[in-house]
């Protein structure tokens, strides 16, 4: 089997790469991705990279030529590319429309004309916005609340359009707030772990009560393997989310780095609100139970011990990431500012 990985140089789609090629011995694995800022090959374990089961196409989503090149021949697409810092989506909203909707569209123009036997869509909770009830389920309304959150949002029903006119064998995923090791140091857990190691201050928004439902990376990438793996193709045209059930607030998870640190004291909440603030997120585990037969096995504290021991034992690989400036309402905006991604 051939895996086409669109962005499988970021923080998921490279756990998922090493995460399948260690299982799957007789799977290749494509890769096309641009390597801009939070993109690296250095994700991927270099066995991995160097072996003939893996090849590499450095380009955009948005060049057709190389998409079309991409997806021949191959049997299952997971598209993770993507623009997802929200914080910059403030101000280059046209980015985030341009790379999430219309990359998303050559996507899937080229599976009609390239059919595949499964199409991953890997979409966001930020689409759902604030939980309107007890937990969100795949029926919650879509309320995004960010301009990242709005071309999700937009390039989620966009491809689900293609699945309703064309048939595409297409699934959308909707995962919750994933955390793990190399991940980028402007999301919210790494960028904690960080200020934690080097002794700095965090700073959080508001009460620091806003909550999310967090999953361990390896959690996520496997139930992307199930979804590959079925064999029902009553999964296609079907949006599941990938989420533990159990929501946890921005404050409890700097509380619990701190404390990791010994650094305790080191935890200011500022008051201020950040643009779209979404209070409340936690999924609804049911439907990705009941079609896959999968449920989050790592609890919080496993998981965030594991990833603050990675990269207390990897400084050599965070220290020097780069981020995008970020101005918002003429003041500049930290990178990584937290907001639950």
């Amino acid at each position: 089997m051939i895996v086409l990985v669109t962005g499988g140089c970021g923080f998921i789609g490279g756990n998922f790469i090493n995460f399948v090629m260690r299982r799957h011995p007789d799977w290749r694995i494509r890769v096309l991705d641009s390597l801009r800022y939070a993109g690296s090959l250095d994700r991927i374990d270099e066995p991995f990279r160097s072996s003939d089961r893996f090849s590499f196409l450095y380009g955009d989503i948005l060049d057709r030529q190389l998409v079309e090149k991409a997806v021949a021949g191959v049997d299952v697409v997971v598209h993770y590319a993507a623009e997802s810092h929200v914080a910059y989506s403030f101000v280059h909203g046209d980015l985030f429309a341009e790379v999430n909707v219309r990359g998303t569209s050559i996507l899937c123009e080229t599976v009609v004309k390239s059919p595949v036997r499964r199409f991953i869509h890997v979409s966001s909770n930020e689409v759902y916005g604030n939980c309107l009830g007890a937990a969100i389920d795949e029926e919650h309304p879509l309320n995004p609340r960010s301009p990242y959150a709005g071309s999700k949002a937009a390039a989620d029903r966009l491809a689900y359009s293609y699945n309703a006119s064309f048939g595409i064998p297409l699934v959308i995923v909707r995962p919750f707030n994933a955390y793990g090791p190399f991940q980028h140091t402007e999301k919210m857990i790494p960028r904690f772990i960080r200020a934690a190691i080097l002794g700095e201050t965090i700073e959080l928004h508001d009460n620091g009560l806003q909550t999310r439902d967090w999953v361990f990376v390896e959690d996520h990438v496997e139930a992307i393997e199930r979804i590959i793996e079925a064999d029902a193709t009553g999964l296609h045209g079907q949006v599941v989310n990938i989420g533990t059930g159990v929501e946890t607030s921005v404050k409890t998870i700097a509380e619990m780095v701190l404390s990791r640190f010994g650094r305790s004291d080191r935890l200011v909440l500022n008051g201020s609100q950040r643009p779209g603030q979404v209070r409340r997120q936690v999924s609804s585990t049911r439907k990705a139970a009941e079609l896959l037969g999968w449920t989050a096995r790592t609890p919080l504290e496993k998981g965030l011990e594991r990833t603050m021991q990675w990269y207390v034992d990897n400084r050599r690989w965070w220290e020097n990431l780069v981020t995008p400036a970020v101005v918002t309402d003429g003041a500049a905006a930290r990178p990584g500012a937290p907001h639950g991604r």
